[in-house]
């Protein structure tokens, strides 16, 4: 029975959800990688072409480097899956999650093909459209990357902040716990925002979609603020003894004050 194009969207989008699952687990598990089938599935490996660095978050996430497991998996996908070429290949966002994964797979030994990072971030268009952009470039804002894509987030939490204050108001929850997810990240890396990220981080979790990988991104928001919180964080004063050099000693003074 021939495969339909419609049954095949299903059976990849069920495996993005479950490797989401996979990655959310070993997030939550910590200290640990994501547990791959072995051997993953084409679908399964067009899933870890789509999630892109997010397979490598736990191991950023608790400051340890990318693994080699999963930088084999991530090469085995982008060997199924190359990454698109040719013309407008440059303007689209997975051609910045490959370049992110790829440079992570690398640094655990993985041998792959380069992949060029577009030369420049998005732009232009207004803040909504920029915001949108950037929400699709979510899975980058991980500890342990940095770009122009984060450059760019620095440089504009103002518009980061408008769109994702506009997608809760929609109840686009997806691309409104992608921007706050960069909003975490930004907080983290010392930018001072317009808005709270905790009280955004409550109202996300009161209206979410059930889907797995809204649920990732999520928990990394949710980590990443709780670093930001960590980093900014002062000690309590020490307390200093009461200082007596204005009270008058015993037997030094009259009731006057004056010495006698």
């Amino acid at each position: 029975m021939p495969v339909t194009a419609d049954a095949l969207r299903d059976e990849y989008a069920d495996a993005v959800e479950r490797m989401a699952g996979r990655a959310l687990d070993a997030l939550a598990g910590g200290g640990g990688a994501v547990v791959f089938p072995d051997p993953p599935s084409t679908a399964e490996l067009a899933a870890v072409r789509v999630l892109g660095p997010d397979v490598f978050a736990p191991a950023l996430m608790d400051s340890r480097p990318p693994d080699p497991e999963t930088a084999t998996v991530v090469a085995s996908a982008f060997r199924v899956f190359p990454p698109a070429d040719g013309p407008g290949a440059h303007a689209s966002p997975a051609v910045w999650r490959d370049w992110a994964a790829g440079r992570l797979a690398v640094q655990a030994g993985a041998v792959i093909p380069a992949v060029a990072a577009p030369e420049r971030p998005p732009q232009g268009g207004g803040w909504q459209a920029w915001s949108l952009a950037m929400a699709q470039l979510s899975a980058l804002a991980l500890p342990g990357l940095e770009g122009p894509v984060h450059d760019a987030a620095r440089r504009d939490p103002l518009s980061l902040s408008r769109g994702a204050v506009r997608a809760l108001l929609r109840r686009d929850h997806r691309t409104a716990v992608r921007l706050t997810r960069w909003l975490a990240w930004s907080e983290r890396a010392g930018v001072t925002l317009p808005v709270e990220v905790p009280p955004m981080l409550v109202r996300l979790r009161q209206i979410g979609d059930g889907s797995a990988r809204s649920a990732l991104e999520m928990a990394l928001a949710d980590r990443l603020s709780a670093e930001s919180a960590r980093h900014t964080e002062k000690p309590p004063p020490t307390e200093e003894p009461p200082s007596n050099a204005d009270e008058p000693s015993t037997g030094d003074t009259q009731a006057t004050g004056e010495p006698r």
